[in-house]
């Protein structure tokens, strides 16, 4: 069985919502994680100047079973030699110079978003997508990137899926939206007040909600059906990495995709081919 790893990355993408006591904790594990590993509870509440139990309540507001879990997911990032830093882009840089940030962001977006995907999580999600007659996404600003690329993907194997920017517009599909439907709202940040409105009012006519969010305590993290986690430490001062943001959202896109039509393969290839057939024939009309 693989060593699960991801402890640091998520003590680091929650450590401004965590309470006094836990954030001791919390910084005392990020500077001494080797040493963390071999410690027991009341050993690392006793080095942190807390207590046994802040740790375990830092463990719960990590999402993790237990301290055990958050050990393990530690000795996972040491044999991974798991950086937690982002690089942002500074005046004078050269061409070379924020080619390699842009790129080093992206990657550490990405692998952080791949340490936050939850299996299950993603498994009941895809069933939430075959079960829907619609799929409603939205988000606002860049978000709204990552919401048409959804549209795009699923519309292509058939499956009807809607990216509109107009709030109003959305509230009126979501009256007349089934039970069995998908709202999913994206929001990197987790406080847009129209995406946590629209999905609100999904949830009150009893619609199924996906909230794709910054790993931590949202709002929209707070009232969705499940969630699926983007990293917030890619927030830097001069916001470079919003582009690596904006490439977790569309991994996480990609990936409800894929396994939505791994899960209806031979559909899915002929929705494809039926796709690429039809667009060609239209490009050779004149």
């Amino acid at each position: 069985m693989s060593i699960k790893s991801g402890g640091l990355a998520m003590i680091k993408n929650v450590m401004n919502d965590l309470p006094m006591s836990e954030k001791k904790t919390a910084a005392f594990i990020l500077n001494n994680p080797g040493q963390v590993v071999t410690m027991t509870a009341l050993e690392l509440g006793e080095a942190s100047d807390t207590s046994s139990s802040a740790v375990i309540r830092l463990c719960r507001s990590l999402g993790l079973s237990g301290y055990q879990e958050l050990k393990m997911r530690i000795l996972g990032d040491l044999n991974s030699s798991y950086d937690v830093s982002y690089m942002d882009i500074k005046r004078n840089d050269t061409v070379k110079s924020i080619s390699q940030s842009l790129r080093n962001n992206a990657i550490k977006s990405l692998d952080e978003t791949l340490l936050f995907l939850n299996e299950e999580t993603i498994e009941n999600c895809v069933k939430l997508i075959d079960n829907a007659e619609t799929i409603l996404v939205y988000g606002m600003g860049a978000s709204f990137i990552a919401a048409k690329d959804a549209q795009q993907k699923f519309i292509r194997i058939n499956k009807p899926c809607y990216a509109i920017e107009d709030t109003h517009i959305n509230a009126t599909m979501i009256a007349n939206l089934k039970s069995n439907d998908v709202v999913i709202g994206i929001s990197s940040s987790g406080e847009t007040n129209e995406t946590i409105k629209l999905i609100g009012l999904a949830n009150s006519r009893s619609i199924n909600t996906i909230g794709i969010t910054r790993y931590g305590k949202t709002s929209l993290g707070k009232i969705s059906k499940y969630n699926l986690y983007t990293p917030s430490s890619i927030e830097t001062p001069f916001r470079s990495a919003a582009t690596a943001s904006r490439m977790s959202q569309l991994y996480i896109i990609d990936v409800l995709f894929m396994c939505y039509a791994t899960s209806k393969y031979d559909s899915t290839i002929s929705y494809l081919q039926n796709t690429v057939d039809t667009i060609n024939e239209f490009k050779e009309m004149s």
